[in-house]
C-alpha cells in the first residue's frame, strides 16, 4: 500500500535530461518537493516500491499519487502553477516534444552510446539527430524560442536532450551554422533556472523551494 508523506518526493538525478525538465517545472511552479540524487547502483528502496520501472523521475506527491514520467510530472507541476504561462500552445508543444522523445532521442542514444545497439548501424544517427536541429533552429531563428519570444513547455522539455547531443562533439556542434540554436541552447544553459536545478547535491532530502 503507498503510504502518503508530508511533503512532495521526487527521485531525480542530476544529469537525466528527463529529470532536468522535471526539476525546472517544479521549481518554476513553486512547489517545494523533497529531493533524492538516486545512486543507479544503490536504489532506494522506497523509490523501487512505488515504481518498479527503477527510471527516474518519479514523483510520489504528499497525498500517495504516484507520477513515473518526466511530461507527465511537468504537467501535473504546471496545472498546479503556471506563473510563466509554459502551458501556452501546449497541444503544438506536445507534438514537438514527441518528436524530441521518440525519433530525436532515438538519434541521440545511437550517436552517443553506440555500443549499446550491437548488430545496428549506427552510422547514421548524428545526420538523424541534425534534421531536429534544423528544424528547431528554423522555428527559434523567428523570434528567439520555439513558439514566440519567451520560452514555454517546449523549450524547457526540450533543451537538456539538445544539450546532450551538444556535449557528445561540442567542437562539431560549435561549428554548425546554427546560430540561433546555439544561442537558444546556451541562454538556458546559463539561465538562473538551469543553474538551481543542476547545482550539486548530497544525496540526502533538500527543498527545491526554501
Amino acid at each position: 500500500m503507498i503510504k502518503k508523506n508530508k511533503h512532495h518526493t521526487l527521485y531525480s538525478y542530476r544529469r537525466c535530461p528527463y529529470a532536468m525538465r522535471a526539476r525546472m517545472a517544479l521549481v518554476s511552479a513553486g512547489i517545494q518537493c523533497d529531493v533524492h540524487e538516486i545512486d543507479f547502483k544503490d536504489k532506494p528502496a522506497h523509490m523501487l516500491e512505488i515504481s518498479p520501472k527503477g527510471t527516474v523521475p518519479v514523483l510520489q506527491t504528499e497525498d500517495g499519487q504516484v507520477i513515473e514520467e518526466s511530461l507527465d510530472i511537468m504537467l501535473w507541476a504546471l496545472s498546479q502553477n503556471d506563473p510563466g504561462n509554459w502551458l501556452e500552445n501546449k497541444d503544438a508543444a506536445l507534438q514537438l516534444i514527441a518528436e524530441n522523445d521518440g525519433p530525436f532521442k532515438a538519434a541521440l542514444d545511437r550517436y552517443k552510446y553506440p555500443g549499446r545497439f550491437e548488430g545496428e548501424d549506427c552510422s547514421g544517427a548524428r545526420d538523424a539527430g541534425e534534421a531536429f536541429l534544423n528544424k528547431i533552429n528554423e522555428m527559434i531563428s523567428k523570434e528567439g524560442q520555439i513558439f514566440g519570444a519567451k520560452a514555454t513547455l517546449a523549450d524547457i522539455s526540450i533543451f537538456p536532450f539538445i544539450r546532450q547531443f551538444a556535449h557528445v562533439d561540442k567542437a562539431w556542434f560549435d561549428a554548425l551554422p546554427l546560430k540561433p540554436l546555439q544561442d537558444w541552447l546556451s541562454g538556458h544553459l546559463e539561465s538562473d533556472l538551469f543553474a538551481r536545478i543542476f547545482k550539486k547535491q548530497e544525496q540526502t532530502l533538500y527543498a527545491l523551494i526554501s
